[in-house]
């Protein structure tokens, strides 16, 4: 059925907007692969490296790009992360990991990326990434928040360049900091119910190590001042 359209959620949707228009992008651990099909079946990029270290998630990529018509265009490879990216892409994709996950596919696939622009998005981990970033040739375009159901997501688009970040950059994100969308408002008081119980957590669980960074976190976000009117 060629003319079936697909339909994104929130957050995928803001991953499509951030990828934007491009003559090839590679989407690292795609799942079933919907970010892909609607780029190409929107025609936003002309050729799409779809990746996912499950054979049988690739293999639902492959039958809905076959279903809508765009299996032409589409490249699968099965394996962990950049390692078998056949050819230098303009874009990839890492999203829906922990952070420290997506530091590791960085860096085992420093490579494959050739100038490649990033769009990342962290489950967790946020701040060790956006310093991972900026510690490998990389600075911080753009960054959006979604919410979708109760939570909280930051896109983060990555150019090659230079940036040095500010703790408080890293931990709430250079362009929102700059920007103060009103999104921001309900992001700050995500992630200030997520520390606060992860503190808790720490607390109870005998972890002291994690209570200093807690701590900094929390008083990071509680000093930032948004104008809700804007």
């Amino acid at each position: 059925m060629p003319g079936r359209g697909i339909a994104l959620d929130a957050r995928l949707s803001a991953i499509a907007q951030m990828v934007g228009r491009c003559g090839s992008y590679a989407d690292i651990g795609c799942d079933h692969g919907r970010l892909g099909a609607f780029l190409l079946q929107k025609g936003w990029v002309k050729t799409a490296f779809l990746n996912d270290i499950s054979e049988i998630s690739l293999e639902k990529a492959r039958r809905l790009c076959r279903l809508i018509g765009v299996e032409d265009r589409a490249r699968f490879f099965a394996g962990d992360g950049l390692a078998g990216l056949p050819e230098a892409v303009d874009k990839v994709v890492i999203a829906g990991m922990g952070g420290e996950t997506i530091e590791g596919i960085l860096e085992r696939g420093a490579s494959k990326l050739q100038g490649a622009e990033l769009v990342l998005q962290a489950n967790v981990g946020k701040p060790s990434l956006r310093t991972y970033l900026t510690r490998h040739g990389y600075r911080i375009a753009d960054e959006r928040i979604v919410t979708e159901r109760g939570r909280c997501y930051v896109i983060i688009s990555a150019v090659p360049g230079t940036q040095a970040l500010t703790r408080e950059e890293a931990v709430i994100g250079p362009v929102l900091l700059k920007e103060k969308p009103k999104a921001l408002l309900d992001y700050k008081a995500f992630r200030l119910r997520v520390a606060e119980k992860a503190l808790r957590g720490a607390e109870q669980g005998g972890r002291p190590e994690e209570r200093e960074p807690l701590l900094e976190e929390i008083a990071i976000w509680k000093g930032l001042i948004i104008d809700a009117d804007k």
